[in-house]
């Protein structure tokens, strides 16, 4: 079908039926459409273009602190992530290693073009789903139910559950210096149509921005006066599925600094270079041409990916600011210079590369520029990422006021699923902040608000120490299996590795030494056996995967810590299982304070612990809800 809709081949007066249609084909899109169409939802995916598929319009890079955790979690329900970056991977790190297991994250470098084409590959070889190149216009609408999507070019799609993950598309407006031009990203028109329907079926609509840095031509980089950083001697894949043997070839260093031009046979490194005080100067002479500084961009940006001129000013005392030159794909022909976004004007972004070290030379292939867009407010949504407002239409990505490919895949995947469940007349799938990061991330839009775009961080997470990437199966694949997303292949290797680590569990409680268990020994932090315990005779014997051990040994370690975090899930899981009506007339309740009336009217909680984490809502506010609560059920 999506052959005759390239060529305008569909007749424009007939609509088009599917179960789900997803709008938009970045990050989040891709995973709504592989979940939904997976499960067995006849399924649209509508995209400007399949050649932008899963695009990667910022960094070339998947995972990082939280990031990481997420992109697993992402994997570990059966989404499509983790394995695209392992496929495509050209440097692997494992970030934190000096510190604990809880805020160890992964993150690799990708080939940003075969990611592309693996992401693309994989949706167009699924047979519930149709990829359609259109520009989505309009959402249909009756009596406040989504119906359907029409495009520009005149074609109806129609589907009683939508999912919008539109990216900075939404009124996309780009920032060079004083220019300003339309576009949801370089290349690509911006969707100021759809931006007015969602206005029109009534859903509230702010203002956010981004931005990118310059990338340059790796060819004029000079590589010998940069330093170097290399990637991890032995990778770890970010999929459960995949062993650490399924990189394709292992490490190298490369000679001669890994100049450009010369074909890598293992992973690509990348490069570190610094700006200084002459780079400072001229972005301090030149604030009254940068757009954040003289009211042309209106909108906030996100607060810890700052723009280099936002650092300059915010972090004035400080000499130089680290800039890590990414090579874009396993060739190494364009280098992502991350750590200088920017919007400044075209010269002087040409100056601030002539005077950083090692790019004095290098010629600027795209500049970096500034992207203002819409997002709606997500105290629009219910748990499940479905608005409140209109019934069947779903909202996951940068729409939500987020920022970043793994936050919105956590949102896309989510989505996808409870789309179809939707159709199902099933209950949704809501992950609680005990349960993933991607339930921190969606606890925390619904009931703290979003003034800037929301980036995950493991402070976020108050149970970080069970939200472990290393466990991120054993805590959402069930999950995953429960919904028809992780199929029996995944099912199969993830019961074999229950089994594995019971079967080391209980040799190591039962095998004493000095007087102590194996386990004991194991839960001491001063005690050296979980270096040595891989080479002990009938553990040898067992032939067990690396992760099972390393999960075993975290386990001991955490044992104390671990249960009493459990003590505290349970004493919030009270308040979780007390649902609250989203129609309850709060300033009904006679005892209620006048603020608390006014932010639960606002945010619409669902239950009281999502109340109860609503910010200037007091303990004394949920005693009154609940007793109010309990007199309405009588």
């Amino acid at each position: 079908m999506d052959y005759f809709v390239r060529l305008g081949m569909f007749d424009r007066t007939k609509t088009y039926d599917f179960d789900c249609i997803v709008i938009g084909a970045g990050h989040a899109g891709v995973e709504a459409a592989h979940a939904a169409a997976k499960i067995g939802a006849k399924t649209a995916l509508i995209t400007i273009s399949r050649d932008t598929i899963a695009k990667m319009s910022c960094n070339p890079a998947i995972g990082g602190l939280a990031k990481g955790q997420i992109a697993r979690e992402v994997d570990a329900l059966g989404g499509l992530m983790a394995l695209a970056i392992d496929e495509t991977g050209i440097q692997f790190r494992l970030l934190n290693r000096s510190k604990g297991p809880a805020v160890q994250a992964p993150r690799a470098q990708a080939d940003k073009y075969k990611y592309q084409d693996y992401m693309r590959t994989q949706l167009e070889q699924m047979s519930n789903l149709t990829i359609v190149e259109a520009i989505a216009s309009q959402i249909i609408t009756e009596k406040n139910k989504v119906s359907g999507v029409r495009c520009s070019n005149g074609l109806s799609y129609k589907a009683p559950v939508v999912i919008l993950t539109t990216g900075t598309f939404l009124r996309g407006l780009m920032h060079i210096g004083t220019e300003q031009f339309p576009g949801g990203r370089l290349g690509d028109p911006a969707a100021n149509e759809l931006s007015e329907s969602l206005q029109q079926i009534g859903l509230e609509l702010k203002r956010l921005k981004t931005g990118t840095p310059a990338r340059l031509d790796a060819a004029t980089v000079d590589f010998e006066k940069l330093e170097i950083q290399y990637g991890d001697k032995e990778p770890i894949p970010f999929s459960f599925m995949n062993p650490p043997s399924c990189f394709r070839q292992p490490p190298r260093l490369p000679t001669q600094g890994g100049a450009a031009g010369k074909k890598a046979e293992g992973q690509i490194p990348c490069w570190i270079t610094y700006t200084n005080e002459k780079i400072h100067k001229l972005i301090r002479d030149n604030l009254h041409r940068a757009p954040l500084y003289t009211g042309q961009i209106q909108s906030v940006g996100p607060r810890y990916c700052p723009s280099i001129e936002t650092k300059i000013v915010r972090f004035a005392d400080k000499q130089r600011h680290q800039v890590f030159l990414e090579p874009e794909e396993e060739e190494k022909r364009i280098i992502y210079c991350n750590g200088i976004s920017t919007s400044l004007p075209k010269d002087i972004q040409e100056q601030m590369i002539k005077n950083l070290p090692g790019t004095e030379n290098a010629r600027i292939v795209h500049y970096g520029y500034a992207i203002e867009y819409d997002y709606c407010p997500p105290v629009q949504l219910k748990p499940n990422l479905e608005t409140k407002k209109i019934s069947g239409l779903f909202l996951a990505g940068q729409i939500n006021g987020t920022s970043g490919y793994e936050e919105a895949a956590g949102q896309g995947i989510i989505a996808g699923i409870n789309a179809v469940r939707k159709l199902q007349d099933k209950e949704p799938i809501v992950l609680h902040r005990d349960q993933a990061y991607i339930g921190v991330m969606i606890d925390d839009l619904l009931t703290r608000g979003i003034d800037e775009p929301y980036r995950m961080f493991t402070s976020r997470a108050e149970y970080r120490l069970t939200l472990r990437a290393d466990n991120a199966d054993r805590r959402l694949t069930p999950v995953g299996k429960t919904v028809g997303l992780a199929d029996e292949k995944r099912w199969v290797k993830f019961q074999k590795k229950l089994r594995d680590i019971d079967t080391l569990k209980s040799y190591l409680t039962s095998t004493r030494s000095d007087g102590l268990s194996l386990w004991e020994q194991l839960r001491q932090p001063q005690n050296t056996i979980a270096e040595t315990l891989a080479n002990l005779p009938n553990i040898k014997k067992m032939n067990l995967d690396r992760d099972v051990l390393q999960a075993v040994i975290i386990d001991a370690k955490y044992e104390g810590y671990l249960a009493k975090q459990e003590r505290m899930v349970a004493s919030m899981k009270a308040l979780e299982a007390k649902k609250i009506p989203l129609d309850l007339d709060y300033n009904s309740i006679v005892h209620l304070r006048a603020e608390a009336k006014e932010k639960l009217s606002a945010f619409r909680p669902s239950t009281l612990a999502q109340a109860s984490r609503i910010s200037g809502i007091t303990p004394a506010d949920i005693t009154v809800l609940q007793v109010h609560l309990k007199k309405s059920s009588k």
